[in-house]
């Protein structure tokens, strides 16, 4: 089956209605309990502010990740290649962090991200705790994530929702589950 060779996008909860799954927002501290509009996102995240589950807060990133969303093929190479010769001295940006000082930790050694990251699935997979996988899907499938789309243009990644809540729908999954709203995940502009 198809939903075998998709890590999950789907967070694990208790879902009495499956008419709830879509659209939702997660249930996180610094998020909104339901999509709206959010006009003072920044200017790269300006593809979301017409149905966006964050407000702009003036506080230090939480972890709040979902493992193993899958994004398309092309999205994950022109990541890769966009920053492959940029600099990191981290190789997971979620954890290790001295958040006191605002620094890098005195033991991480900066290198290209080609050197952390010798293929692009190493990139996709590994700088956000595996909060995403490389889907063997390609853009416009309806079956992975893309990073950017066209804002005029309805967002692409809501038929990627919908396709994993017509999975849950139908039983193609065994227990309850909700969705990450995946046109929420602006990962690409926080270090381009």
């Amino acid at each position: 089956m198809a939903w075998k060779q998709i890590p999950l996008l789907l967070l694990v909860c208790s879902a009495s209605d499956r008419a709830d799954l879509f659209p939702v927002c997660k249930d996180a501290k610094h998020h909104k309990t339901k999509l709206g509009p959010e006009d003072k996102l920044h200017d790269q995240c300006s593809p979301w502010k017409k149905n966006a589950c964050c407000s702009m807060i003036p506080q230090i990133w939480v972890d709040q990740t979902f493992p193993g969303c899958p994004l398309c093929k092309e999205d994950c190479q022109e990541w890769w290649e966009a920053c492959c010769t940029s600099s990191t001295c981290k190789t997971d940006w979620h954890k290790g962090w001295d958040w006191a000082s605002g620094k890098v930790p005195d033991t991480a050694a900066c290198h290209t991200f080609q050197y952390h990251f010798p293929t692009p699935a190493s990139l996709c997979e590994g700088l956000w705790s595996h909060s995403y996988k490389v889907s063997n899907y390609s853009r416009g499938s309806g079956r992975c994530l893309q990073m950017w789309f066209d804002s005029t243009q309805d967002n692409s990644n809501e038929e990627v929702v919908k396709f994993y809540v017509a999975l849950v729908t139908a039983g193609a999954v065994s227990h309850s589950v909700a969705l990450l709203v995946p046109s929420l995940v602006p990962v690409l502009p926080l270090w381009l």
